[in-house]
């Protein structure tokens, strides 16, 4: 099993901490559902991590490696109308998945967040449960822990974690293919049996919350197996 140790409890720096900021477009007239969310949110921000401009000599690479050699922190914001269009002149990738539209920003030290994001509220992201339909052709499963409640906006990070740490156990064509249909991701929920049979499994990366919000500390949030 593979486990994310990107969060470990030690005293640091608040001026040091860096964040992907994650922005949900939930527009208050027409919200989009649940899964398309989350799956839109998996998908932007391995997009980010694996987008050319974060590779050696990209304008993105030093923000990306810096914050990739930390903790792999997530802020999920919310916004609608005039706001989700002004968040779109800053540095990320912006992903559609049905009716849902998410952005991952290039991440930053959160005490230099631009202020088009900072003045957008991080609370006020639930969205009601969905009955989502096959899984798309291609497209990476991320199972969310059936024993956990999370808020839209929490399991929006969590779900981006998994798709961040299954890209390195990837091989390079198994990555080219991924990459070919946008990083497409299904994200369901299985039963405490499959859970817990995804957990045994050598091959699972999971995800491992450091307890900050709604969770607690070490709760497996989100399992991916990295084959089948």
């Amino acid at each position: 099993m593979l486990v994310d140790r990107h969060y470990a409890t030690d005293e640091e720096d608040p001026a040091a901490v860096r964040a992907m900021p994650v922005v949900l477009r939930i527009e208050r007239a027409d919200p989009p559902c649940r899964t398309d969310v989350l799956e839109a949110a998996a998908a932007a921000a391995v997009a980010v991590c694996l987008d050319p401009r974060a590779e050696p000599g990209g304008e993105w690479h030093d923000e990306v490696v810096a914050w990739v050699r930390g903790r792999i922190r997530k802020v999920t914001r919310r916004a609608r109308g005039a706001h989700w269009a002004a968040v779109q002149a800053l540095p990320g990738v912006t992903v559609r998945v049905g009716g849902a539209e998410v952005r991952a920003f290039v991440p930053s030290r959160v005490s230099d967040v631009p202020k088009e994001l900072s003045r957008l509220q991080i609370s006020g992201s639930e969205l009601p449960a969905d009955e989502p339909g096959p899984v798309p052709p291609g497209a990476r499963v991320l199972w969310l822990n059936p024993r956990v409640e999370m808020t839209a906006g929490k399991a929006a990070a969590q779900v981006g974690h998994a798709s961040m740490l299954l890209a390195p156990t990837l091989s390079d064509r198994e990555l080219a293919e991924w990459a070919a249909l946008d990083y497409r991701c299904a994200v369901r929920t299985p039963t405490p049996g499959e859970w817990d049979a995804l957990l045994a499994r050598p091959d699972t990366v999971v995800v491992r919350d450091a307890g900050y919000t709604e969770v607690d500390p070490g709760t497996a949030t989100v399992a991916v197996p990295r084959t089948g």
